[in-house]
């Protein structure tokens, strides 16, 4: 079985570089033992010196200690002087679902036709990386101001070795909470047509040290392999940082969040060297790609990290006209027009764009609650909307038009709410003990 398997291996040989390849270089092992699971397959030991093989075929060159094949993978060593396979799988979290699996890279025969061409049937799936904002459908309307900020900050770092120019890799987009930073931001990636590779403050932290930054790391050399290998733009965008690593009150440093921002810093001062954990090869330069950070207070990250070397900083505080056009976009499937909803703003003012969102949410609460009384009320919620049949259909929602009065009274009530929350503070009244 074994001698038949070498056979059919030896009618599909992988090509490695020649020996006079000044990267590459093949070794001839020292001597030659019998592997235990496989008698018939010898493994080669470095411990003496071997003789050199005979023209007898490959039962000689086993019997004298030969090389299994003039261009065996398993003697190859890189320009080190290491083992060629040994650095390849030890660069790769996992070889096999990686590459070793997949159709074209390794011989047909291993490979098989079931299950379509790869082994690893989700291995398409769990490459996607990027995101290409298709929900994203309808007329929006993106502030100049940020465009402008945006777009220069991508070119300038695409440009980056045609500018003498010192170019910070790192944009920090901070402001007023609910301005609308990360939406616009998305607005403008599709506009360009930028796949960019996003990460949350949630994914700053974790039981693991070092995995963050490890982290960070490996998206943004996935950013720069989505320039080198499908010819798009891409970056590498962060948002709510000062959430993840920002300091507030007593708030505990942990290793994780110094490593975060040693990283950060070590990709702004060197964005094409960057390392996953492998060894440092000079040939391995990563394209440099820029990097967006979203936040609401960047007085709270350290200060290094902010210099202006290293982040460019924009706030973002949408003007009265910035306002009115993006909520007028906002509700022109309800068919307000531009004054009314200028006496909208102008009835709330000091409010973030989220707030004449929600405006819009409250008006559908009237409808929705008639809605479940047309399908029998609250106790027969569970068994309309989770357990009913597939041949018995909902009432139809039919969606309230929301008028000027209507979007008045729901921002009055929204108000108030705030104006309570403000005005309470509860915690004092449960604390009251603790302050005396």
């Amino acid at each position: 079985m074994a001698t038949t398997s070498l056979a059919a291996a030896s009618r599909h040989q992988i090509l490695l570089p020649s020996r006079s390849s000044p990267s590459f270089n093949l070794r001839t092992p020292n001597r030659v033992r019998l592997c235990p699971a496989f008698p018939s397959i010898l493994c080669a030991s470095t411990s003496s010196a071997s003789p050199q093989p005979t023209a007898g075929g490959e039962e000689d060159e086993a019997a004298h200690g030969g090389k299994l094949s003039k261009q065996s993978s398993w003697e190859a060593t890189d320009g080190q002087g290491d083992d060629y396979l040994y650095r390849l799988g030890k660069e790769a979290e996992n070889m096999n679902i990686a590459v070793g699996a997949r159709s074209g890279v390794i011989d047909d025969l291993f490979v098989g036709k079931f299950l379509g061409r790869d082994s690893d049937i989700v291995f398409d799936y769990r490459q996607k990386a990027t995101r290409k904002f298709e929900y994203l459908q309808g007329d929006y309307y993106i502030a100049p101001a940020f465009l402008d900020k945006v777009a220069v900050h991508i070119v300038k770092n695409y440009l980056a070795n045609n500018l003498n120019i010192k170019i910070p890799l790192i944009l920090g987009v901070w402001g007023g909470k609910g301005q609308g930073k990360t939406f616009q931001t998305e607005l403008i990636f599709k506009a360009m047509g930028v796949e960019p590779v996003i990460m949350s403050a949630g994914e700053l932290e974790s039981e693991r040290a070092g995995e963050p930054g490890r982290l960070i790391r490996d998206r943004y050399r996935t950013a720069s392999q989505v320039v080198q290998n499908q010819g798009k733009m891409s970056c590498l965008m962060i948002n709510d940082l000062d959430a993840g690593v920002g300091r507030f009150g007593n708030t505990q440093m942990t290793v994780n969040n110094q490593i975060v921002v040693g990283t950060l810093m070590n990709l702004a001062d060197n964005p094409t060297r960057v390392s996953i954990g492998q060894k440092w090869r000079e040939s391995d330069i990563t394209h440099r790609v820029p990097i967006i950070a979203t936040g609401n207070d960047f007085s709270t990250l350290y200060a290094p990290l902010i210099r202006d070397g290293r982040m460019e900083k924009f706030y973002w505080q949408p003007t009265r006209e910035d306002i009115i056009n993006i909520v007028h976009r906002m509700y022109t499937k309800d068919g307000l027009s531009s004054e009314e909803v200028s006496s909208i703003v102008d009835t709330f003012p000091n409010q973030a764009l989220d707030f004449y969102g929600a405006l819009r949410s409250r008006t559908y609460d009237q409808a929705i609650l008639k809605w479940v009384n047309d399908i029998g009320g609250y106790e027969q919620l569970g068994e309309k909307l989770l357990k009913r049949k597939n041949r018995e259909k909902l009432p139809t929602f039919i969606p309230p038009k929301p008028t000027l009065d209507a979007l008045i009274e729901s921002g009055d009530s929204l108000v108030a709410e705030q104006e309570l929350i403000m005005n309470s503070k509860l915690s004092k009244e449960y604390m009251k003990n603790l302050e005396d």
